[in-house]
């Protein structure tokens, strides 16, 4: 018996998700290895989708205030979390420690309003429907969080500078 594609989704897309979930909830514990590359490549990415979410705040009819408190909320937690992460030299790597509180809290923002959608019926074919501002809110709020948070680290790992202090 072979699956097409379309017979398969259902199935990949919850595990897709809690892959992300884990990932996203890892990085929000204990002492991270710093990697420029992966850091620029996700800043780059995520200001292409800010971009996007700009055009889509103008063309959806009442997300851009909305949007505008996610974005608002997004800086400060962004600046709350990056005066909460500590950035050191750990066997000759750069790494910072997260504040595991701002994190969780967007993660949990995230989860609930994916699980919101999925059991009042948005699920998979929530594509089709007009988009909801609050889910658009909380978009903006976790990529303006990104943002901040990624252009800080950047800005306090070049401070530790490139090589690890001579003991």
């Amino acid at each position: 018996m072979t699956f097409t594609p379309n017979q398969l989704l259902p199935y990949a897309m919850p595990v897709f998700i809690a892959w992300m979930f884990f990932r996203r909830v890892r990085r929000n514990f204990g002492p991270q290895a710093w990697t420029p590359k992966r850091t620029y490549i996700r800043l780059a990415l995520i200001s292409l989708v800010a971009v996007m979410l700009t055009f889509a705040a103008v063309f959806v009819p009442h997300a851009a205030a909305p949007m505008a408190g996610g974005l608002a909320a997004g800086v400060l937690l962004g600046w709350i979390g990056l005066r909460h992460t500590h950035a050191e030299w750990r066997a000759g790597v750069r790494t910072y420690i997260p504040n595991p509180w701002v994190g969780g809290f967007l993660t949990l923002a995230l989860a609930g309003r994916l699980v919101w959608r999925f059991t009042q019926g948005g699920g998979m074919t929530g594509a089709q429907q007009q988009p909801s501002v609050l889910t658009m809110a909380i978009a903006a709020a976790l990529i303006a969080y990104t943002l901040v948070y990624s252009i800080g680290l950047i800005l306090r790992m070049r401070e530790l500078g490139e090589h690890p202090p001579q003991v």
